[in-house]
């Protein structure tokens, strides 16, 4: 079982920066992990994944301003966030497969206001 624990997230004005960080349990292998959000009455979308080799896919929303990335530590990824908006405001959650079996972590909030 895949367990995956977030950290960071909070509130900020438009143009500063946040740090999402998130750790996934319960795999020897290293695992291909993102980060989704949803905001207020709309559908959940994809901000960023990883893969175990390092691959990187971003929504076009976020092309430039995001940075996911994986830390020294086996299933650790991070998610830089520069430039927020406040269209960012969302829960954001970490994401993780093995198989055909999805793990989300609790998600964390995030909001961009002035």
């Amino acid at each position: 079982q895949v367990q995956l624990v977030e950290s960071g997230g909070g509130s900020v004005q438009p143009g500063g920066s946040l740090r999402l960080s998130c750790a996934a349990s319960g795999s020897r292998f290293s695992l291909t992990m993102g980060w989704y959000r949803q905001a207020p009455e709309k559908e959940r979308e994809l901000v960023a994944t990883i893969t175990s080799g390092g691959s990187t896919n971003y929504a076009d929303s976020v092309k430039g301003r995001f940075t996911i990335y994986r830390g020294n530590v086996k299933n650790m990824v991070y998610l830089q966030m520069n430039s927020l908006k406040p269209e960012d405001t969302a829960v954001y959650s970490c994401w993780s497969a093995r198989g055909a079996v999805d793990y989300w972590g609790q998600g964390t909030q995030v909001t961009v206001s002035s």
